[in-house]
C-alpha cells in the first residue's frame, strides 16, 4: 500500500482509507460480522487511515472500529471521526464551543480512546466557515488535549477554500470522482499549496462507478441511494455525486473500453482519483472482505494512460459537468 504525507500533521497514511459509513448506516443492512470483517481486511492489506462519523448509525461505526481495533491490538491506525450532523436543526448556531465539546466526548467514548487524531466538521452550513469562534473553539480542544487535529468537511469546493484561510484546519475532505472533477481546477492546487491533507469521499459516486448497476437496480427503503436521490435527507450530491441515475449510467457504459481487462471498473476509478497528486487519501466504503481487499490493491495499478484520462476528462465535459459543475 503506497503512503501519502497527511498535510502538516507530520503523519503519513494509506491512500486508499477504509470509508466507515456503510458500516455505520443508511447503505441497507451491513449486519456487525460482515462489517468488523471487512475493516479487518481493509487493514490487514495495508490500510492506516480509516473515517466515520458520530452520527453514521448513531454511533454504531465508531464502536465498531473501536471493537475491531481492540480485537487487534498494536498500532492503532490514524482515525478521523466528524462532529456537527447530531444538531437538530443543523443550523450555524449549533456549532458552538459547548455542542462541539459534547460530540467529541461522546466520540472519544465510542472509539474507546482518550485523544482524538482528527475531528472533522461534518458538512456545515456555509455560514460556519464565516464564523471564527467555530475554530477558535477547535483551537481550544487541540491545546485541551482532546483533539490531535481538526479539519472540515465540506459539499462545495469554495467552502474548502475558505476553510483553508484558517490556521488550525489541517484538512478538507470532498467529494471527487470521475462525474465530480471540479475540485481539482482550483480547491486541489491551493489546498496542496498550502499542505493541507485532502480526504476524497464519494469516490465510486455511490456504487455508480463499480459498473454494476442498471436502470433495474433496486435499493433497500434504508439506503439513502433510495430516499435521497433529490436531496430529501441531506445534500443531494452525496448520493450518486448528485448526477440523474439514468445520465450516470450512459456515462457510465462510456467508461467501460478504457477500462483494463484485468481491472474491475471501482479499481480503474479509484486509480484516476490516486492521478491526483493533491489527493492524500481515498475513502471508499465496503460491507464486506471482498470489497475491502479490492479497493486496496488500487494502489498498485500503473498509472491511468494518457488517453483514458484526456477521454474521461471529455466525457465529464460535455456528459456530466450541466448537472453537477455550477453546484459543487
Amino acid at each position: 500500500m503506497n503512503q501519502r504525507p497527511f498535510g502538516q500533521t507530520g503523519k503519513v497514511v494509506s491512500e486508499i482509507g477504509f470509508g466507515a459509513w456503510a458500516i455505520g448506516g443508511s447503505w441497507g443492512d451491513v449486519p456487525e460480522a460482515d462489517a468488523k470483517a471487512a475493516l479487518h481486511a481493509a487493514l490487514d492489506s495495508g490500510t492506516t487511515f480509516i473515517d466515520t462519523a458520530d452520527v453514521y448509525g448513531d454511533g454504531r461505526s465508531e464502536r465498531i472500529i473501536a471493537a475491531v481495533l481492540k480485537e487487534r491490538g498494536g498500532p492503532r491506525p490514524f482515525i478521523a471521526t466528524k462532529a456537527g450532523r447530531r444538531l437538530d436543526p443543523h443550523v450555524s448556531e449549533g456549532y458552538n464551543s459547548a455542542n462541539l465539546n459534547a460530540f467529541v466526548d461522546r466520540s472519544l467514548k465510542n472509539l474507546d480512546t482518550d485523544c482524538l487524531d482528527l475531528v472533522q466538521l461534518h458538512c456545515p452550513p456555509t455560514e460556519v466557515y464565516y464564523r471564527p469562534e467555530v475554530f477558535e473553539a477547535m483551537d481550544a480542544m487541540v491545546a485541551s488535549g482532546k483533539i490531535r487535529n481538526y479539519g472540515v468537511s465540506v459539499e462545495k469546493a469554495e467552502e474548502g477554500l475558505k476553510a483553508i484561510e484558517y490556521p488550525g484546519v489541517k484538512s478538507v475532505q470532498i467529494i471527487y470522482n470521475i462525474f465530480r472533477q471540479r475540485p481539482a481546477d482550483l480547491f486541489m492546487r491551493e489546498a496542496r499549496a498550502r499542505e493541507i491533507a485532502v480526504i476524497v469521499r464519494v469516490p465510486l459516486a455511490s456504487g455508480l462507478l463499480t459498473g454494476k448497476m442498471t436502470g433495474n437496480t433496486t435499493f433497500a427503503t434504508d439506503d439513502h441511494r433510495h430516499f435521497n436521490r433529490d436531496g430529501q435527507a441531506f445534500d443531494k450530491g452525496e448520493t450518486f455525486a448528485g448526477v440523474p441515475y439514468d445520465v450516470a449510467l450512459k456515462a457510465v457504459d462510456e467508461i467501460r473500453p478504457f477500462v483494463p481487462s484485468n481491472v474491475t471498473m471501482a479499481q480503474f476509478a479509484l486509480r484516476w482519483i490516486l492521478m491526483n497528486q493533491g489527493v492524500t487519501t481515498v475513502i471508499p466504503g465496503a460491507k464486506n472482505p471482498e470489497q475491502a481487499k479490492a479497493n486496496c490493491t488500487a494502489s498498485d495499478l500503473p498509472p491511468l494512460t494518457d488517453a483514458a484520462m484526456t477521454a474521461l476528462r471529455t466525457l465529464y465535459l460535455e456528459k456530466i459537468a450541466p448537472f453537477v459543475h455550477h453546484q459543487w
